[in-house]
């Protein structure tokens, strides 16, 4: 393959401070940004085919330049963290500055195949990524150190073609999904002429801190071991797993709700999840009393007031995420309809409130940030409304935009990203990836079949909904 002959060169690194003077202050953490499950670098890569317009204007040039402007505003971005007692976090602003460094392809863009769904091909080439050491955590808790380091590494890198793709790495600490989206819409702003990002940052940590005292109101059951044996998948080794892709038309849809909640309003993501959900658990092939449970980070953000329990404020850009889980055993799970995991997943993250969160946060502080349990757990998380291709540098939206894959297996339990494209057809898709080890793959594929299949008449007359 042509994209087996990339060579990326990268020039020399180097800080980029904030574009003119900005507070010197130290800026404490909320008790849901300084969790442990939170302490790594989201990865996300940005590619722009060329503009004709643009002919002789280099990229590099022009996100560092934004960049630095964009700094003055969210100029936390440019500090360093610092651990206080507790192990609570702390931002040092002192415009120390974030990582920056050039890079040229010997390609274009379109040599390296699909670039418009993930995986995104070696994506490995397209980040900077200086940590060569992991901090020493708590007892098998592997992360990335974060203290006294940069907190956003940016590469550029510049094709052949025109085209450049923009590679991160942000301290989850700081932001979360949406709160990169905004950070990159604004650099985009000020690359194409605006003197301010259209939505002013707002820091407001304080309203995801733990209540004085501490009094947890909800059970928080992801941090709790679930009942039975043990998860076969958590000790599979990567070489015996198989990445499984699934894309959901309209049509895997309505034969879903047809299942589900006939006449009822119900998402698309609660479809599937519930979907994905039942047939990993049949396929994986966990005891009839096993605890199984779907595990979602829900975001704060666009929640009515009125049902969520107060407003986040509109530039909010700090972690405005909670994880809930749907819990059930494998045999009330597979035995049931799947209307059943549909009410199980939409209770769990009605359940995230302000005072849901108040209560995370009351928990973290008292219990020393555990982490949340991943055996027995499908996580699953939707980044189609997060905006990450809306990013434009001036040379129009990214033709890719977000995470380089649609699937973790790095993770214990792994996890899967929803995301939603237009098929040959024009008709939006919900898609994605999961893994799974190789000798459930069949199972787990005829479950899915099973319940994306459209049955009339005959039995025998039916209709695959669902690709692979």
């Amino acid at each position: 393959m042509v994209q087996d002959e990339l060579t990326v060169r990268r020039g020399t690194p180097s800080l980029v401070a904030p574009a003119r003077e900005t507070p010197r202050e130290s800026k404490p953490l909320s008790d849901l940004d300084d969790q442990n499950c939170m302490r790594i670098y989201l990865v996300g890569i940005y590619a722009f085919r060329g503009h004709a317009s643009r002919q002789g204007v280099d990229p590099a040039a022009v996100v560092r330049g934004a960049l630095a402007e964009a700094l003055v505003h969210y100029y936390p971005l440019a500090g360093r963290l610092r651990e206080e007692a507790g192990r609570k976090l702390v931002v040092d602003c002192a415009g120390q500055g974030v990582a920056f460094v050039e890079a040229d392809a010997n390609m274009a863009l379109d040599d390296l195949g699909e670039v418009r769904y993930p995986p995104f091909p070696r994506s490995e080439e397209f980040v900077y990524d200086d940590h060569v050491y992991m901090a020493n955590l708590p007892p098998g808790l592997l992360l990335p150190e974060i203290i006294g380091q940069p907190l956003l590494y940016v590469q550029v890198t510049r094709f052949t073609c025109g085209g450049f793709i923009v590679g991160t790495r942000t301290c989850h600490c700081l932001t979360d999904g949406s709160g990169v989206a905004q950070f990159l819409k604004s650099v985009g702003e000020l690359a194409r002429g605006a003197t301010s990002p259209s939505v002013p940052p707002v820091w407001s940590r304080d309203i995801f801190n733990a209540r004085q005292p501490p009094c947890p109101s909800f059970p928080h059951p992801e941090f709790q071991e679930p009942a039975g044996g043990d998860d076969r998948l958590m000790y599979t080794p990567p070489h015996e797993l198989e990445r499984v892709e699934f894309s959901f038309g309209p049509e895997a849809i309505a034969a879903l709700h047809s299942r589900a909640a006939p006449g009822k309003k119900v998402s698309r993501f609660d479809l599937v999840a519930a979907c994905l959900w039942r047939s990993r658990t049949a396929a994986l092939g966990y005891a009839p009393g096993d605890e199984v449970r779907c595990g979602m980070p829900v975001d704060a953000r666009g929640r009515r007031p009125a049902d969520f329990g107060r407003e986040i404020p509109k530039g909010f850009y700090g972690n405005a995420i909670a994880c809930t889980v749907a819990c059930c055993t494998a045999e009330e799970l597979c035995g049931r309809d799947l209307g059943y995991a549909v009410g199980l997943i939409r209770e769990a993250k009605a359940m995230v409130t302000y005072e849901y969160m108040q209560s995370l946060a009351d928990r973290m502080v008292l219990e020393g940030r555990p982490v949340p349990e991943a055996k027995r757990t499908f996580t699953v998380s939707d980044l189609s409304n997060v905006g990450l291709e809306d990013v434009d540098f001036g040379w129009g939206n990214a033709v890719y935009g977000g995470p380089p894959m649609n699937a973790l297996y790095q993770l214990p339990g792994g996890a899967t990203f929803f995301r939603r494209r237009k098929n040959g057809s024009g008709e939006e898709e919900t898609y994605g990836a999961i893994y799974l080890p190789k000798d459930c793959v069949a199972r787990y594929m005829k479950e899915v079949e099973a319940l994306t299949t459209t049955i009339t008449k005959l039995p025998t007359e039916t209709a695959l909904r669902a690709r692979y």
